[in-house]
Order: structure tokens, then sequence, then C-alpha cells
């Protein structure tokens, strides 16, 4: 393992921020996060948050709520990590899991959005359990929202996105906005001009970003 992704992987283990197995929060704080917190706000997910663009730029737009990035990838994790705590967010925290086990961490229906930001589409057939968009996926978060909840997808990827607004209409699901070119849609004032490393690249090459938000 390369010596600066060790150093990401030992900062994480003593990061309060970081909630991961073998810490001493990481039991207290699973389905408790007023003692994380220290409040007890709405809760914002980002799946497979990767550097955590979304949670650590939103958190200062809704001081009143509190956001939780979710990814598997340590290293990726240590990123957002070290930004909540240069601007010294008090409403950020993150956990190092698999999405699928997502619901050991939460009480039933106690989130009230979560956000889907340039996922891996999993293009191949074969891969569709693998989407987090897909009837299982969708199932797990239908338990962890409260009523009401929403979810919010965005993507470059046309395939997936495609694939997503069939299965949410499928699953009885009611799309309340979506486009195939955010950044010529009045949805992108949504997004206060928030981008992830990669859609700052797919934006240079002139891909389209797709966006939905859906509720039960």
């Amino acid at each position: 393992m390369p010596r600066k992704k060790l150093v990401r992987f030992q900062d994480n283990s003593v990061d309060s921020l970081v909630i991961q197995p073998g810490k001493e929060k990481f039991e207290s704080v699973r389905k408790n996060w007023s003692t994380f917190f220290g409040n007890i706000n709405p809760i914002t997910l980002e799946l497979a948050c990767g550097k955590g663009e979304y949670t650590v730029g939103l958190a200062p737009h809704f001081p009143d709520r509190n956001f939780v990035g979710v990814d598997i990838k340590g290293n990726r994790l240590r990123y957002g990590a070290q930004a909540a705590k240069e601007k010294w967010l008090k409403n950020v925290g993150f956990i190092r899991g698999i999405i699928q086990n997502i619901y050991e961490f939460f009480e039933p229906h106690t989130i009230e959005e979560i956000r889907i930001i340039h996922p891996d589409p999993r293009p191949r057939n074969s891969d569709a359990r693998r989407r987090l968009t897909c009837p299982r996926f969708l199932k797990i978060y239908q338990e962890l929202l409260i009523p009401g909840w929403i979810i919010r997808l965005k993507t470059d990827d046309a395939d997936l996105f495609a694939y997503s607004v069939e299965t949410l209409k499928q699953e009885w699901r009611t799309i309340l906005a979506q486009t195939d070119d955010l950044y010529n849609s009045p949805l992108l004032v949504e997004h206060f001009d928030i981008k992830t490393h990669y859609e700052q690249k797919f934006h240079e090459k002139w891909r389209n970003i797709n966006y939905l938000k859906a509720k039960k």
C-alpha cells in the first residue's frame, strides 16, 4: 500500500469525524447519532460520497441539518474529514462502511434525505443489483427515510439515469423533478455550485449532467 494512503488510513483511525469498525465510538454512535452531533437535527445521507464534496459543501448552507457521508474507501473519506475540520463544521460526519449495511447505523424512518452523487453506473447487466438505485437498495432507503422522504440522484451516465427513472416509477415513487441537462436547468440552484472532482472533469468534456429528485 502506498505510504500516503497508509497515512490516511491511520488518520481515519483516530479522527473523531470518521465512524468505522474498531473505533470506540463505533458501537455507541450507531443508531444514536445525537451522541455524535449533540442534537437531534434532521440527517441527510450522501451515499458513495467519495471525498465528501456534497457532505462538506452543503453543511454550511444548512446549519440546522446534519450531514453524513458514507463510503467504503477510507482513503477518499480522509479528504472530506479534513475539509470539514478546516471549515470548523460541527454538523458533518462520515461512515466507512458498505452501503447495503447502512441500516445497521440508523433507526428506521430517521433519515430525511438521501443524495446519490455520481455513483458507479455499473453498466453490465450482471451488475444491475449493485446499482444504488436498483429495487433492493430502494427498499433499504424506504426503511431508513421518514414519510415524505426525498432521494436525489446526480449522474453523468445517461443509461444509469434512464434505468433509475424507470425503476423509481416501477417502485411507486413520485418523480418530483428531473433534467438531463442540469447546467441549463433551473434545478441547478439546488446544488449551491458544488461539483465533485469527477463532475468537474465530466463538465469540462461537455458531458451532460443528469439530475432527479423523487419521493415515495
